[in-house]
C-alpha cells in the first residue's frame, strides 16, 4: 500500500509539473515587447539645444513651474553627474532586466487580458528609495539610482534591512508588487487578519506573474530568512492564535509583523533576534496559497475576495 501511495504521489507531481510547463510555454508565446527607454542617459547629456527635443519626447518628466535653466543646471551639477556615472556603470547592459520585465508583462497579459504594455522609462530620483517604481496606466518609471547594489556607497546611511533590496535583481519584483496593488481590491483593513490576507494576495500574485524569481526574492528575504520562516511557521501561527491577534484591531500589529523592519517583534528576545521582519506577510501568503489549493478560483477572482472568505475556506494548517 505504501508503494502505491508513493507511486500516486509521483504521478500527481509529474502531471502538475507538465501542466505548469505547458502554462509557461503558452504564456511565453504572448511575446510582448518591453523596451526600457534610457531617459536617465539622455537627461545627463542635455544642453540648451537638446533640452527642447527631450521635453517634447518626455513632457511628463518636466514640471512647468521650472524654467529651462533649472534643468540644465541640475543635469550639469557635479553630484548629479557623479550619480549618473554610477548608474551608467551598473546598468551598462539592461538586456537581462528587459527580458524579466517582458516575462512579467506576458504573465500579466495572460491573467489580465485588459493589460496593455506601458512605456518603461528609466530615470534617477536622488536616491528616493521609498519610490523606486511608479506605475500608471500608460507609464512605468524606474529610478535606477535606487538599484545600484546593497553595498553601494550611496546607501551607507540607509538601514541595512532596506539596503538589502536596493539591487537590480529586485527591479522586476518591485514592479510586480506595484501591479499587484493595482489589481487587488480589498476594503480598508480593520483587523490584523485583513493585513495578513492583503499581503498574502500580493505575494500569491507574484507567485503567478514572476515564477522565474525564487520564493525568497518574491518576499524580499535572503534564503536563510525564508528558511527560518518555514521552519518556524507553526510557532508563528500558534503565537498569533493563542494571543488572539487575528481579529485584533490594534494598529501596532502592522509595525510588529507587516511593515519592513529588521526583525519581527514577538517581544521575546531570543526569537526576535533571529527572526526576519514581515512575518505577518509570510503567514498571509501561506493562507492564500492554501485557499487557492482548496478552491477552484481564478487569480483574478481571488484578488477581490474578502479576507473572511479566503481565511474561512483556506483550511490553513501551518507546517510542523
Amino acid at each position: 500500500m505504501k508503494h502505491v501511495l508513493i507511486f500516486l504521489a509521483l504521478v500527481v507531481m509529474a502531471f502538475s509539473c507538465k501542466n505548469e510547463s505547458q502554462l509557461e510555454s503558452d504564456i511565453a508565446k504572448i511575446n510582448l515587447d518591453a523596451k526600457i527607454e534610457r531617459f536617465d542617459l539622455l537627461f545627463a547629456k542635455i544642453d540648451s539645444e537638446s533640452l527642447a527635443n527631450l521635453k517634447q519626447a518626455y513632457p511628463f518628466m518636466f514640471s512647468a513651474k521650472y524654467q529651462d535653466s533649472f534643468w540644465i543646471e541640475k543635469a550639469q551639477d557635479t553630484l548629479q553627474q557623479h550619480l549618473y556615472r554610477e548608474v551608467e556603470s551598473v546598468f551598462l547592459n539592461i538586456d537581462g532586466i528587459e527580458l524579466e520585465v517582458e516575462s512579467l508583462f506576458n504573465h500579466l497579459k495572460y491573467y489580465f487580458p485588459e493589460f496593455h504594455t506601458p512605456r518603461i522609462i528609466a530615470t534617477t530620483s536622488d536616491v528616493d528609495y521609498r519610490n523606486r517604481i511608479i506605475v500608471t496606466d500608460t507609464i512605468v518609471l524606474m529610478a535606477l539610482d535606487t538599484y545600484l547594489g546593497s553595498a553601494h556607497k550611496f546607501y551607507e546611511n540607509i538601514p541595512k534591512y532596506i539596503r538589502e533590496d536596493l539591487k537590480k535583481e529586485q527591479i522586476v519584483v518591485d514592479l510586480a508588487s506595484e501591479y499587484a496593488k493595482r489589481f487587488i481590491y480589498q476594503q480598508p483593513s480593520n483587523t490584523f487578519l485583513d493585513e495578513l490576507i492583503y499581503y498574502g494576495k500580493q505575494l500569491y500574485f507574484k507567485d503567478a506573474v514572476i515564477p522565474f524569481k525564487t520564493e525568497a526574492d518574491r518576499i524580499g528575504y535572503t534564503q536563510e530568512q525564508l528558511d527560518w520562516a518555514v521552519s518556524n511557521e507553526s510557532y508563528i501561527w500558534r503565537y498569533f492564535v493563542e494571543r488572539e491577534l487575528l481579529f485584533s484591531t490594534d494598529s501596532k500589529l502592522a509595525g510588529r509583523f507587516i511593515t519592513a523592519a529588521p526583525f519581527s517583534k514577538f517581544y521575546l528576545e531570543d526569537v526576535d533576534a533571529e527572526s526576519p521582519g514581515r512575518l505577518g506577510q509570510y503567514i498571509g501568503w501561506q493562507i492564500v496559497r492554501a485557499y487557492m489549493q482548496e478552491n477552484n478560483v481564478s487569480l483574478k477572482d481571488m484578488l477581490i475576495e474578502s479576507p473572511e472568505e479566503i481565511f474561512n475556506n483556506s483550511k490553513f494548517k501551518p507546517r510542523k
